[in-house]
């Protein structure tokens, strides 16, 4: 599998972006699509997950904030992120693990990685 992510930019505090993950390869409708960030000087960090068939997790700090889908047919996973903050501020990644419905929080869980996409927080 490999992906291309897109859709990072700059935005104020309070407002929203949504970010873009696109797949390519056979297995992509039976892939966990995870989203990951870094900021600067620290780790990588999980932000959210979703299985094939709809199941998903998210970090605590984004949960009611952001939402993580899928479409299969277009071979995308999205991550839409409301009520933006400046902690919010990273490098944004898109991970896949094929064949699999574990909702991975490690970056270690995933096989698959995108090239990231920066989201800045400022006003």
């Amino acid at each position: 599998v490999q992906l291309q992510a897109s859709g990072g930019g700059l935005v104020q505090p309070g407002g929203s972006l949504r970010l873009s993950c696109v797949a390519s390869g056979r297995t992509f409708s039976r892939s966990v699509m995870g989203w990951f960030r870094q900021a600067p000087g620290k780790e990588r960090e999980f932000v959210a997950a979703l299985t094939w068939i709809g199941g998903t997790s998210y970090a605590g700090s984004v949960k009611g904030r952001f939402t993580i889908s899928r479409d299969n047919a277009k071979n995308t996973v999205f991550l839409q992120m409301f009520s933006l903050k400046a902690e919010d501020t990273a490098v944004y990644y898109c991970a896949a693990k094929e064949r699999t419905l574990a909702l991975g929080t490690s970056p270690s869980d995933y096989d698959y990685w995108g090239q990231g996409t920066q989201v800045t927080v400022s006003s």
